[in-house]
């Protein structure tokens, strides 16, 4: 290769498009262009030679067919040392093409957002960008391709250096590139596709792409950072706008998508406070501010250094309310600018904003690393509604005990295992969670709850192995249980709520979060 002579343009995102062909142009390099592209450089006074003057053939089917055509493809794959490829292209009367600049529709954009149709979806799947970068990737000892705008000040700037020409080594790292990003194009694309087909494939494809570093790890020796899974839903944390503080750490995203997996449950006004990937109080009330109250009250001395969430903008009398103690973060569909000026007046907490979407995502998979491999299944979705539970004992949940139960229920599913949530008026008043036993998880559940677990219910993530929890809550006060039931000493279990006359619900479905 002896210097760039010839340039084909064809972008999608035209960030950086014209200052790179200004530059191009000014060190003599004719510019081939298509479409949009074309359209943009003319506007902005830029000699530009359309693809069908090359082609001898219109751009149809709606822009589908511009660039599919062997003067473009013989243009990019001529071996430019092959004796027999430049007699060919000679008797052709084909041009050389020595730099591809292209990028590709926006197909993972556009599928992120949930109101996307299928016919949206497969109209920004590109075949000719593809092509070209995948012509240009393969014969990268003969031409440059760039799929990358952030690459072009260091092209523009080795050509300069060079007479117009990039290294082989530079040509190879863009190849390189190249090929990562058709292959995550094509990945995404099957990923959407293969949804409602291929639940857990044979091969597992799944494309991340950087969205931020991180402070560090789990602990500050461990480097970290955050990557946003393509064809993720916008309404997905990791679309999060981060409005103020310093940069997230590992723990901290961690207990974002705790809190904020929590709070979408919840239709009324919700708080959500997280510590270490646990719930330490949730609320619901008429006002967030009152929410928010309440959910302190559960564990104020856990609350320190936490994470909240609110399925409400915040409001000035709730970010008041959390001004008063240290916060790590606040996640909420919206801050309104009183209040997040009240909220920025503490340096270090972190302000995240995102629209709250209620509805599920059943093709999103939930992965754990394992040495050496993945474990994935299905995320613990869905609503479950209180008709089709069983009922054990003789006595029935009147009104308020159901929406209690109900409450308890979907906190408990978001506690880590084992999991005990005793609640009241809506609020946690003690949570146990991370025990080895049952029974200890509720020790430190009515610990916490103390004389607050008069007349409240008590909600288990998995059966009770032995009757020795419910004789324990029975003791302090608490009325109402709701579990999964199965255990092998059920019967026990049941002999002991009706001799007491507590009620139990058995939801007949487990939800263990390890």
């Amino acid at each position: 290769m002896s210097g760039i002579r010839r340039a084909l343009l064809s972008v999608s995102n035209k960030a950086g498009i014209v200052g790179l062909a200004r530059e191009l142009q000014d060190m003599g390099v004719e510019i081939i262009s298509t479409g949009g592209t074309e359209a943009k450089l003319r506007e902005e006074g830029i000699g530009v030679t359309p693809i069908s003057s090359v082609t001898g053939f219109p751009e149809m089917l709606g822009g589908r067919v511009k660039t599919l055509h062997p003067h473009i493809h013989a243009a990019l794959l001529a071996r430019r040392d092959d004796p027999q490829h430049m007699r060919e292209m000679e008797e052709m009367g084909i041009g050389l093409i020595d730099l591809v600049v292209v990028n590709l529709y926006p197909f993972a954009e556009t599928v992120a957002r949930p109101e996307t149709t299928l016919e949206e979806a497969v109209e920004q799947i590109d075949i000719g960008g593809v092509t070209l970068i995948r012509a240009a990737a393969k014969n990268f000892a003969n031409v440059a391709v760039v799929t990358n705008p952030k690459r072009y000040s260091a092209l523009l700037l080795e050509m300069r250096r060079n007479g117009g020409d990039v290294s082989l080594e530079t040509r190879r790292a863009l190849a390189a590139e190249a090929f990562r990003h058709t292959a995550n194009y094509d990945a995404a694309i099957y990923a959407y596709l293969s949804r409602a087909f291929e639940e857990f494939p044979d091969t597992l494809n799944m494309v991340f792409k950087k969205k931020a570093d991180l402070r560090y790890g789990e602990n500050p020796h461990q480097k970290a950072a955050l990557y946003q899974e393509i064809g993720a839903p916008s309404t997905s944390l990791v679309f999060a706008e981060q409005l103020h503080g310093r940069e997230l750490s590992f723990n901290n995203v961690l207990d974002l998508d705790a809190a904020w997996a929590l709070v979408k449950e919840f239709e009324l006004p919700a708080a959500v406070i997280i510590k270490h990937n646990n719930p330490c109080g949730v609320a619901l009330a008429d006002k967030l501010a009152a929410a928010y109250q309440r959910a302190y009250r559960c564990d104020p001395v856990s609350a320190f250094g936490s994470v909240i969430a609110f399925n409400r903008p915040v409001d000035e009398e709730t970010a008041m309310q959390v001004n008063e103690t240290f916060v790590e973060a606040v996640i909420a569909p919206a801050f309104p600018e009183s209040s997040r000026r009240i909220l920025e007046g503490k340096e270090d907490i972190r302000l995240l904003q995102l629209p709250l979407e209620r509805e599920t995502y059943s093709f999103l998979k939930d992965v754990k690393r394992v040495e050496g491999g993945l474990l994935v299944q299905d995320y613990d979705r869905g609503e479950e509604v209180w008709q089709e539970m069983l009922c054990v004992g003789d006595r029935m949940p009147d009104d308020g005990q159901w929406e209690e139960l109900m409450f308890a229920w979907k906190v408990t599913k978001h506690v880590r295992s084992n999991a005990i949530v005793i609640t009241k008026e809506r609020t946690t008043v003690g949570i146990g969670t991370g025990q080895m036993s049952r029974v200890d998880a509720t020790k430190v559940a009515l610990m916490k709850a103390g004389d607050k677990a008069k007349g409240a219910v008590l909600a288990s993530d998995a059966f009770f192995p032995f009757p020795d929890s419910i004789v324990l809550a029975a003791e302090a006060g608490v009325e109402a249980f709701i579990q999964p039931g199965g255990s092998m000493r059920d019967e026990e279990i049941f002999a002991e709520v009706k001799k007491r006359g507590l009620v139990m619900v058995l939801t007949g479905r487990r939800h263990f979060r390890h």
